[in-house]
């Protein structure tokens, strides 16, 4: 009985240490990643866009694309943060 069942446990742990696992550990990144998210940040969203954060809004991002262009983009649609912009207190310090 159980040498019969140890195969569908093994799958699963195979499945769990190559799937589940890492795709938590990529999600629990991202999550991360955009809560750091300020003002003044060069992001990249996933279609794409790279622009500089001006507004930082409830799940809403407004990018600067450059040339006067403003966009608004939903904060979870971002693929990667370019720059981060050092905070204002820290640049002061000398």
């Amino acid at each position: 009985m159980l040498m019969s069942i140890m195969p569908f446990v093994l799958i699963g742990l195979v499945f769990y240490f190559l799937l589940i696992r890492p795709q938590n550990q990529r999600l629990k990144e991202h999550k991360a990643m955009l809560a750091s998210v300020t003002r003044g940040d060069t992001v990249v969203t996933n279609g794409g866009l790279i622009g500089k954060v001006t507004k930082v809004a409830d799940g809403e991002l407004t990018l600067d694309l450059g040339g006067g262009n403003k966009v608004k983009v939903v904060s979870t649609m971002l693929a990667d943060v370019r720059n981060k912009t050092a905070p204002a207190n820290d640049t002061a310090k000398k």
